[in-house]
């Protein structure tokens, strides 16, 4: 797969022109969204991984086979930093996310070995009262039973299903041993070709 990184910002306005489709990550610090993009983009040193929580301090572009965007967002959550900066982080992300005209995908990444986190599920509800086009991706399932994931998803969904009239895609994934890739480049497939129904 082809890509280049583009640029790192620290505000939605320094984003790069919206000339092409673009599909975002995001999730709790450490919840392995730097190892999924890797994963995707098939190169270990994409995106930065990192033991430290809140390493991703900017919004990341990167460009795919010329036709569009891949965006490494900050992070929430446990990150080490100030109040302040969290903040900071919190309201550049959601500025990005409400403004950014060709956002056409927002995939959510939750940990598939813990119970349901408050952080996550307020910024699933986030997601739903902005009508962002939200996917989540629960990742690292090669690391307990098939049945255990089962058991945290169905967890997560009926937390969801308390606010949520119909719940969003869900797909379950793991950096390590490629479950659910092809599943996720559906979803960015689907987010992509709403881009071009859109430009016609």
């Amino acid at each position: 797969m082809k890509y280049q990184f583009i640029k790192s910002s620290t505000d939605w306005k320094m984003c790069p022109e919206p000339r092409f489709p673009e599909v975002a990550f995001i999730g709790r610090s450490n919840v392995g969204k730097s190892s999924l993009i890797n994963a995707l983009l098939q190169n270990k040193g994409a995106a930065k991984i990192s033991s430290t929580p809140g390493k991703t301090q900017v919004i990341n572009h990167f460009l795919v086979n010329d036709k569009w965007y891949m965006v490494d967002l900050p992070g929430y959550g446990y990150a080490k930093v100030s109040q302040t900066e969290r903040v900071k982080w919190e309201k550049m992300v959601k500025n990005y996310l409400i403004n950014r005209t060709s956002l056409m995908g927002l995939l959510l990444l939750v940990d598939s070995r813990i119970p349901p986190q408050k952080s996550d599920l307020e910024f699933a509800s986030f997601a739903g009262k902005n009508r962002l086009p939200l996917y989540i991706v629960f990742t690292k399932a090669d690391k307990q039973s098939p049945a255990k994931t089962k058991a945290k998803v169905e967890a997560f969904s009926e937390e969801m299903l308390k606010e949520w009239e119909a719940l969003p895609p869900m797909v379950i994934s793991s950096a390590i041993s490629g479950l659910g890739r092809d599943e996720v480049f559906e979803k960015i497939e689907e987010a992509l070709n709403a881009f071009e129904s859109n430009e016609k």
